[in-house]
């Protein structure tokens, strides 16, 4: 197995509670003694909280819960959702990060978390990863108010590991694990979801064998993983023993292809059959102009209704066209087939739509009972539609249809993330 284990300097940063230290950052508040959440209140007590601050998650607040389930307490600050200030941060913190590493030895995980790769800059700074690790910490915190931690590996795995295990708990919010660190720090973990890469699915299968700590899995025969899980199976048992072989600088020659278009939304409030064909007419113009900018036609249409609470249930259908396209007429008369085949009446809360089986946009088929000229007169209509509004906004162009009261669209589009901007 040793000639499997990487040796480089990698470190996994992540920024504390991002969305309410920012919160804090804008009102010049420490997130280590301010009681604060971020959660839209304005929508419902069921509302999800999306970031609470280091100082509530000391007092047992969970990190990700409903309103209703915070604490009964007057000092809690609510901040309504700021998605674009949030990304804003986020841009400013990746600008510092090159500041210290290229392009290429950075690898972006999520809004809040970044992989960089020190291995060549260390004799650069004539300085440890971890002492590079703490500059860029110090500068973080300094420019942006926004405090972090690091985990530091010879993988990405690893760096990863420490981050999520120790850093969190570390006086200087930093963790250094090599491979000797693993019988003593990884194998005793338990449960095994707590493990990065491990869903609560896989621990419920994993306990099954007879697994129960990350040790267990170290130590259980390879042949059988791999003959119950496949190729999984096998990196679940190599990453027991924190083995990666990623590279950050190659995984810039990836470019993920995207299999499927859609969307989905939760209404603020329960709708009906009439004011829920507006909002699947509202839901097909975004999805149809997705597929237009990623040059895709779908073969097949999914619609997914999910009730109210207090009724519960919903159906998830699809129906497979003759024909690829990403017209809005043809995806929301399929919409509307499958919404009057399988609707019950019921007051519903969630619409998603989805397409799949997509080919290239430039695949044509020949059909015989459509007018081709109509066909690509309609479609220039709906690219020129999509320029206007990629040029001068979401809401320049928008259906008379989307002045009903139980139109949503003006409103999701002053959103990101589906939250305020």
């Amino acid at each position: 197995m040793e000639e499997l284990k990487l040796h480089r300097e990698i470190i996994c940063i992540d920024l504390k509670s991002f969305y309410a230290s920012v919160e804090c950052a804008l009102r010049g508040l420490n997130p280590f003694t301010t009681p604060l959440v971020v959660a839209d209140r304005t929508r419902s007590n069921g509302s999800v909280v999306l970031a609470v601050t280091p100082y509530l998650k000391l007092r047992g607040v969970k990190g990700r819960c409903r309103v209703y389930e915070l604490p009964n307490d007057p000092s809690i600050i609510f901040a309504k959702p700021r998605m674009q200030k949030y990304l804003e941060f986020s841009t400013r913190i990746l600008e510092i990060y090159l500041k210290y590493v290229s392009f290429e030895d950075m690898h972006i995980y999520s809004v809040d978390e970044v992989f960089l790769d020190l291995t060549s800059y260390t004799s650069y700074y004539q300085k440890t990863a971890e002492e590079i690790a703490e500059m860029i910490l110090k500068d973080i915190l300094l420019s942006t108010k926004i405090p972090a931690t690091c985990g530091i590996g010879p993988n990405m795995l690893m760096s990863k590991l420490a981050l999520d295990i120790e850093s969190k708990k570390s006086p200087t919010f930093i963790a250094n694990w090599d491979y000797s660190d693993i019988p003593y720090k990884l194998w005793p973990i338990t449960p095994l979801s707590k493990m990065w890469g491990i869903g609560i699915n896989m621990e419920r299968n994993l306990n099954r064998l007879g697994i129960h700590t990350v040790g267990d899995l170290a130590h259980y025969p390879l042949e059988r993983l791999v003959k119950f899980y496949g190729i999984m199976g096998a990196e679940l048992y190599y990453h027991s023993h924190g083995i990666d072989m990623s590279i950050i600088s190659e995984k810039l020659a990836y470019k993920p292809v995207n299999k499927s278009y859609g969307m989905g939304q939760t209404l603020f409030h329960d709708y009906y059959g009439d004011d829920v064909a507006q909002i699947i007419l509202e839901m097909t113009d975004t999805v149809t102009k997705r597929l237009r900018e990623g040059k895709k036609k779908a073969y097949t249409i999914n619609l997914g209704i999910s009730y109210s609470k207090d009724t519960k249930g919903g159906f998830n259908r699809q129906l497979t066209l003759t024909f690829p396209t990403n017209n809005e007429a043809e995806i929301y008369n399929s919409c509307m087939e499958l919404f009057d085949t399988f609707y019950d009446g019921s007051p519903i809360r969630k619409v998603t739509i989805r397409t799949t089986n997509l080919v290239e946009e430039y695949y044509i088929q020949l059909n015989l009972f459509k007018d081709m000229n109509k066909v690509i007169t309609e479609h220039k209509i709906q690219s020129s539609i999509d320029n206007i509004k990629f040029r001068y906004g979401k809401n320049t162009v928008l259906r008379a249809s989307s002045l009903l009261s139980s139109s949503t669209v003006q409103a999701r589009n002053k959103m990101v993330g589906g939250h305020n901007a």
